[in-house]
């Protein structure tokens, strides 16, 4: 599930290249490791740019996938000073989460966490000056993360865009109709039930079922290859944003899988890049 994380960040290096403003009276600075729990795992790394303010400077957070069973913040450093080159005007959030392991941190452990970086990020709103526009970005597991923070607690701090790199939306049609064999029972471990034993923790869990007229602007990006994240689960959240009228975009790569390989990825950070532009003022 994380193959496709260096082609990622190499092509991040790499795409719309911007120069880093030094101006506003405030210098660059990095926060590592800031506690936003007590948990080991409850950390993220601040990314605060030069001439930053309260009034234009965006707010993206990253989230790492790795099944919600493994993956790291460090997954997205490698290219950190390149994305902070290529958005200027952006900070960024870096966050670590509870991972499911030997049934512990079962669903939904991974989601309030998010919920609670978010919480803790809005309350440092002025002490980090950036200002009230949020982008959430995520891969695998991590753009299930953003898509259910994003829709389903849009009213903590509204989002501006949501960005998708293969996320499952539906975790009761993914548990029926895996494209792998294990999914099911990566699923049931994880959420510590099948939907027959508990429907309710997966309709809660999944993204779609919190998509309204007032959704954030969401980038849906998928390959048509992919038998960990199917194809069909773009399909179901792409046809509710439309009939929700949620501004979206919906970029299918045919032939790519869990993870892109070039040109698919080149084009997909071009299309993440000019979403951005178009949605977040």
């Amino acid at each position: 599930m994380r193959r496709f994380l260096p082609l990622l960040l190499l092509t991040f290096a790499i795409a719309c290249k911007k120069e880093n403003s030094n101006s506003g009276g405030t210098v660059e600075q990095t926060y590592m490791d800031i506690s936003y729990r007590t948990g080991t795992q409850q950390k993220m790394d601040i990314y605060l740019p030069a001439g930053r303010d309260t009034t234009n400077t965006k707010l993206m957070i990253l989230i790492h996938g790795g099944a919600w069973t493994e993956g790291d913040k460090a997954d997205f450093t490698a290219a950190i000073t390149e994305i902070k080159n290529q958005l200027p005007d952006y900070a960024f959030a870096n966050i670590n989460y509870r991972l499911y392991s030997n049934g512990q941190n079962t669903f939904p452990a991974q989601e309030e966490d998010i919920k609670a970086a978010v919480t803790f990020l809005a309350g440092k709103k002025a002490d980090y000056r950036f200002a009230n526009k949020l982008v959430l970005l995520g891969a695998s597991a991590g753009a299930h993360l953003a898509l259910l923070q994003g829709y389903k607690f849009a009213n903590m701090m509204p989002p501006q865009a949501i960005i998708s790199f293969f996320g499952p939306t539906d975790l009761t049609d993914l548990y029926n109709h895996p494209g792998y064999p294990l999914v099911p029972s990566i699923l049931a471990g994880i959420i510590g039930a099948t939907p027959t034993q508990n429907p309710s923790i997966y309709s809660t869990s999944s993204p779609i079922n919190y998509v309204s007229g007032q959704s954030a602007p969401t980038l849906l990006l998928q390959g048509d290859a992919d038998i960990l994240v199917p194809v069909n689960q773009a399909y179901l959240l792409n046809d509710r944003l439309q009939l929700a009228g949620v501004t979206h975009q919906l970029v299918i790569y045919p032939g790519e899988e869990h993870g892109f390989t070039d040109p698919a990825m080149n084009d997909a950070i071009s299309r993440a890049i000019s979403f951005l532009h178009a949605n977040v003022p």
